[in-house]
């Protein structure tokens, strides 16, 4: 296995250890985790919600209709303005038409048929009853109630132990209760009213009232109101569970990427120790070994010339590779300057004339401004330089390099460089960032490795695009000097 190899397999040994590393799928298990504690939270506070709707929404009703029949009553004794009785509990009862011997019984059925006609067509009753207070049931809309005796009743018992209205909602008809025998069985929900009537002094309750209704427009404002909880708390929620969804993918994708460049830090800095030693270790043997092929070619000018200028050669190409590798794994600590753009590229394009007239390839640039961007003009003509000796390289029958500014706002300018070479294939475009890996016989595969360090050092970028037999674009974005 050659060097490129094992530096390779090193840099994707650690990935894979890196991986191995994670306790556990962050985006996976908050995914899940917020899922259930949001979806639990939105239930809970819906089934809070929709369970206080309901009851005030009863309380209400039920209060309201408390204070309508006491309301009638008051007013129906006032008119009738019969001695000696002062409320309408005293008058309900017919057990006791013998008590009020003075009393006319036309004008006591009269204001007593007037209460319970009013009781009888209040708007959505289904079932009244009224009963005296040892619970028998002395009038009804259900005749066949009349006369019963209710003992098995903790609402009814409740209203005339704590002598206050109490109601309560059913859904169902509970057939084990007998005053429930509705004429008009309820379609959805029915509320039941126990209301207190008084004696004079408001001590004792003379008469209580049981309304049964099923208010259809109370049942449908509730069940829009209903609705509107369910569907806000589900909206809440998933509007919370994808913000924070949101975050955390972000924090997750920022913390792989903090990951990999950990491990490309790493690898950068074992890189640079190995580098460090072997340039030492080949640079004065280099130099010895050119010094001894120049003054062996000096010396012998027949046969061996040949073979003399191979090694003078073979040993600036080592030379070189040894200076590439230091450069690339130097640490970039200089902070971004003004850097004129389209003067360095022009000066790059200077300094490759000869190898650009050689290759026979035409450069097409004609820039229509001259931006100023935040780089280093050092590390902005090497990033060119290297850019432009891969496009020659790919270009070595000829062909035509193409070189445009491209600015989509204020704030950013794009460098493309377009070659008509020989492109890459997929799978070489998806490693050609990649350490150490190169198309080219005798390359290090640092370059674009390089350029990449460099662009992001300052805030910029690089993307590249290539087709097999069409050529390779490459793109810089640089930000622009405010």
């Amino acid at each position: 296995m050659n060097m490129q190899s094992k530096l390779l397999a090193l840099d994707e040994g650690k990935l894979r250890s890196g991986a191995r590393g994670r306790p556990f799928n962050l985006l996976r298990w908050f995914s899940l985790i917020s899922m259930a504690v949001i979806g639990t939270v939105a239930v809970a506070l819906g089934t809070v919600s929709t369970r206080f709707v309901i009851e005030e929404s009863v309380q209400r009703d039920a209060l309201l209709t408390a204070q309508f029949i006491q309301a009638i009553a008051s007013a129906e004794v006032r008119h009738v303005a019969i001695p000696n009785i002062r409320t309408m509990g005293e008058l309900l009862d017919p057990r006791q038409d013998k008590d009020f011997p003075d009393v006319d019984p036309q004008a006591r059925a009269g204001a007593r048929g007037e209460f319970l006609d009013h009781i009888e067509h209040l708007p959505d009753v289904i079932l009244a009853n009224i009963y005296a207070p040892d619970r028998m049931v002395i009038w009804s809309t259900n005749p066949a109630l009349i006369g019963t005796s209710i003992h098995a009743d903790d609402d009814l018992d409740r209203a005339f132990d704590e002598k206050i209205p109490v109601s309560a909602s059913y859904h169902n008809v509970d057939k084990a209760r007998e005053e429930q025998k509705f004429v008009t069985p309820p379609d959805y929900i029915f509320i039941e009213n126990y209301i207190p009537l008084f004696d004079a002094e408001g001590k004792n309750v003379t008469a209580m009232v049981e309304i049964y209704k099923e208010p259809k427009d109370l049942i449908a404002r509730m069940e829009r109101g209903l609705a509107l909880i369910w569907l806000a708390t589900a909206l809440g929620g998933g509007l919370i569970y994808l913000g924070l969804y949101w975050i955390v993918r972000r924090a997750a994708k920022l913390l792989a990427a903090q990951q990999r460049q950990l491990i490309a830090n790493e690898t950068f800095v074992a890189l640079g120790e190995m580098s460090s030693a072997v340039a030492h270790s080949l640079r004065n043997p280099l130099a010895t070994i050119r010094s001894s092929a120049e003054l062996a070619l000096e010396f012998d000018a027949g046969p061996a010339e040949k073979n003399i200028k191979d090694i003078i050669g073979q040993v600036d190409r080592m030379s070189k590779w040894v200076r590439e590798l230091l450069q690339s794994l130097r640490p970039l600590n200089d902070d971004p300057e003004p850097v004129n753009l389209v003067a360095t590229l022009h000066e790059t394009l200077v300094a490759f004339e000869q190898q650009i007239a050689r290759a026979g390839v035409k450069v097409v640039f004609q820039p229509q401004s001259t931006p100023m961007v935040l780089s280093q003009a050092v590390q902005l003509t090497q990033i060119l330089n290297s850019l432009l000796a891969n496009a020659l390289e790919a270009m070595d029958k000829g062909g035509t390099l193409t070189v445009s500014l491209e600015s989509s706002n204020d704030r950013d300018v794009c460098v493309v460089l377009s070659d008509t070479g020989k492109g890459m294939n997929e799978e070489q475009r998806s490693m050609a960032f990649r350490p150490f890996f190169t198309t080219k016989s005798g390359g290090l595969g640092v370059g674009l490795v390089l350029v990449k360090r460099i662009m992001e050092r300052f805030g910029g970028g690089v993307t590249l695009s290539s087709r097999e037999g069409e050529g390779t674009t490459v793109r810089l974005a640089f930000h622009l000097v405010p």
